[in-house]
């Protein structure tokens, strides 16, 4: 602490992102990252874009990339808000959305920059408890609120809520943004964005870093009604006018234009979390239902600490949480087939 620091900073509560080691020979599979590379398309066209060009400044709309994702979905541009990835996207909704008075709610299992956000804008919030299957029941937000947002599938349990059930809940709050966060929407579930033009309350939240494998490029977008999209792009023009460069313009865009490369790969980390479900359950682990590019497991008779610090021992990173509620599960990456039997080598040792 500093006496440079003002008191705002001082109460600060910051995000700890999951942990990258620069260890040779690392099976990782504790940050969500795609275990395949991305488009060669998207390579391609980033390789392209490095020239006397980077003297210039990006475009500020990312005009582009708009309309790749307008296209895919069937939207319109004016739907449609891209930043430097999804946790920037969500920190706008939050400062520009969320500021009602009333409490925000999200589930008490959930991703933990939601009360950092809360923290960092003065939103106050209630964490609501899912049940006894780590599912959302959407009875409990039905309250009055100042908004409402959950990821789906939820991290880090990878459960997912039918759009049906999505659908009820806007239904209940007209009053009252709600946002859904499809940061792995696309390893099993459907996509809320067939709503937004029903549902003007509806903004939906997604990232290029898990199902398209551009974690190190950084980009997040959000498809909502337009007065929801103009208020981000009024936070962000007072914020940043440049979030994303030449190269995540054009990448982000191929990448979504390379639909065929990117269907591949998520069928191949879909069927690889299945065979994965299976053979832990061999093991002894019991394993939430996962719609994700994870899943989340414990064991009834082992320490999950101990048996993350068993693995790490052999090479095998993944995520433990020390969350009360969840402190006996551990969240694995889906990995490719190799790094997935490298696990189940070193959970079958310990």
């Amino acid at each position: 602490m500093s006496k440079f620091w003002s008191p705002f900073v001082k109460d600060l509560v910051p995000y700890v992102p999951g942990e990258q080691p620069k260890l040779a020979k690392l099976v990782k599979l504790n940050t969500n990252e795609n275990p395949y590379g991305p488009s060669p398309k998207a390579i391609a066209a980033m390789q392209a874009e490095v020239g006397d060009n980077l003297r210039l400044y990006p475009d500020p709309n990312s005009d582009r990339l708009k309309q790749a994702v307008a296209d895919y979905y069937g939207v319109q541009t004016n739907q449609v808000f891209v930043g430097n990835g999804s946790d920037e996207v969500l920190a706008h909704a939050f400062h520009g959305l969320f500021q009602h008075g009333k409490p925000l709610l999200f589930p008490d299992v959930t991703y933990s920059f939601y009360p950092v956000y809360c923290g960092l804008y003065g939103i106050p919030f209630e964490a609501l408890p899912l049940d006894e299957q780590f599912q959302i029941r959407v009875e409990d937000y039905l309250r009055p609120n100042g908004g409402i947002i959950f990821p789906n599938p939820n991290a880090p349990t990878g459960c997912l809520l039918a759009l049906e059930a999505i659908e009820r809940l806007l239904k209940a709050n007209p009053d009252t943004v709600v946002v859904v966060d499809e940061a792995y929407i696309d390893f099993g579930g459907e996509t809320a964005i067939s709503l937004v033009d029903r549902y003007p309350n509806l903004l939906v939240t997604q990232t290029l870093s898990k199902s398209r494998s551009l974690a190190g490029l950084r980009v997040g977008l959000a498809v909502g009604h337009p007065d929801l999209i103009e208020a981000l792009e009024r936070i962000k023009n007072s914020f940043n006018s440049y979030p994303l460069d030449r190269m995540a313009i054009v990448g982000a865009a191929v990448a979504f234009e390379d639909k065929a490369y990117f269907e591949e790969t998520c069928r191949k980390v879909i069927g690889s979390r299945e065979q994965l479900v299976a053979e832990l359950g061999k093991l002894g682990f019991e394993v939430l239902p996962s719609a994700a590019n994870f899943v989340f497991a414990r064991h009834p008779q082992k320490d999950a600490a101990g048996i993350a610090a068993g693995l790490r021992e052999q090479g095998v990173i993944v995520r433990h949480f020390k969350q009360e509620r969840i402190a006996q599960f551990l969240r694995i990456t889906i990995g490719t087939p190799e790094q997935n039997q490298a696990l189940l080598d070193a959970l079958g040792s310990l």
